[in-house]
């Protein structure tokens, strides 16, 4: 099982990654970062993104009582110059953890992006 500066670090070599993070979202703490942050500020962000989080986790729109899977999966955030991404990570105990990545939205594949972020959040927990 890869650690947090590894999944991190590979994350980093998604292609248009400008910054990565692995934020617990109760808190709005960040357990791990890598390269760079909107506003040159790890944990700015890692609070800003725990707030929509927060937001989305609470909101009855977003309800998936009855379903099989993790109840959030993604949320993806568009900006003129960017793509926010954010991927939370399914755990059998109650974890409250996300990965969060920022790109570059004339160099990055977001789906691409998306895909990686997946399988980078499955390879931190499993063992």
């Amino acid at each position: 099982m890869p650690g947090i500066d590894q999944v991190l670090s590979q994350a980093m070599g998604i292609p248009g990654v400008l910054g990565a993070d692995l934020i617990d979202w109760t808190s709005g703490l960040t357990l791990g970062t890598a390269g760079r942050a909107p506003h040159a500020d790890h944990e700015a962000t890692a609070a800003d993104t725990a707030d929509v989080v927060q937001a989305v986790a609470r909101n009855a729109t977003f309800d998936t009582a009855g379903t099989t899977g993790p109840p959030l999966e993604d949320i993806i955030i568009t900006t003129a110059g960017g793509y926010h991404l954010i991927r939370f990570v399914d755990t059998a105990f109650d974890s409250q953890t996300y990965l969060y990545l920022w790109l570059d939205r004339a160099q990055a594949n977001l789906a691409v992006a998306r895909l990686r972020l997946r399988d980078l959040a499955a390879g931190l927990v499993s063992g």
